[in-house]
């Protein structure tokens, strides 16, 4: 291994393996980085099509032979980023080559990003403009918020900070609707939580363009919703703000209603 920082992708023949091949290519580029590409499959001209539409990338030399290709994580070690494209939710199943998605997001100690077969690759001098992280503004996961802030800082992308709540237990036990009154008393305090939580974060990136949102939906569907179109969506991988074990089951719903890229960051 190289001992360098690197983002990795992991590519085989199919079309989706270029899309996010193409996507780690732009993110090399962005963070100064080197890229290694990962055959899970007989290797084809990915590399050389990544050279000519990207010319100033640089490339990782690491070899994949023998064991190393037999067990692609021992190629994630050094990785800042881990990029694996979809197919669908097959991919998520796990019935497709190499190392299953579920499995490197649940495992990675490292951000993956998961790019979905229906994204579409931007011309190379694209620049993203806006980036969503989902926060439990309760237990914030401090990966998912610290990786969002400097991917956002260092696209000079937009970051939305959005918090999806519900109404309080004692609200189903009243004999009435919910007053407007009340409402805006609840939410007023989730908009404060939120801000609470943001504000060591805006101060660390003073650059980034924050916008806090609060809204009033469960956390899948508040990011689902998510109005503008995010370029990325970032999640944490942790127990909170409606996660499982693994691949937080929320960047499952995700990946069956957006083709954005969704980032898995741990911690």
């Amino acid at each position: 291994m190289s001992g360098q920082r690197v983002i990795v992708v992991e590519v085989d023949r199919s079309a989706r393996s270029r899309v996010a091949a193409d996507w780690a290519a732009r993110e090399a580029l962005r963070r100064g980085l080197p890229l290694r590409v990962v055959p899970v499959a007989p290797p084809d001209h990915v590399t050389a099509e990544l050279a000519d539409r990207h010319p100033e990338l640089r490339f990782d030399t690491a070899r994949f032979t023998g064991a190393a290709v037999q067990e692609p994580r021992s190629l994630w070690q050094d990785a800042e980023i881990v990029v694996l494209g979809l197919l669908g939710e097959d991919v998520l199943s796990g019935s497709t080559p190499g190392t299953p998605a579920r499995e490197v997001a649940g495992a990675s100690t490292c951000p993956v990003v998961l790019v979905p077969d229906g994204h579409v690759r931007a011309d190379p001098a694209y620049r993203p403009t806006w980036i969503t992280v989902g926060v439990d503004a309760r237990d914030p996961a401090a990966g998912a918020i610290r990786f969002a802030f400097d991917t956002a800082r260092r696209w000079r992308a937009h970051l939305r900070v959005l918090h999806a709540w519900t109404l309080p237990p004692s609200a189903a036990e009243l004999p009435f609707s919910v007053s407007e009154e009340d409402r805006a008393t609840w939410e007023d305090h989730e908009v404060q939580l939120l801000s609470d939580a943001v504000r060591p974060w805006r101060e660390k990136y003073p650059t980034v363009r924050v916008l806090e949102d609060v809204v009033l939906f469960s956390p899948a569907e508040a990011l689902i919703r998510n109005p503008g179109g995010a370029e990325l969506v970032v999640v944490g991988r942790r127990h909170s703000y409606g996660y499982g074990t693994g691949l937080p089951a929320i960047a499952d719903e995700l990946l069956r209603h957006t083709r954005c890229p969704v980032a898995v960051a741990p911690g």
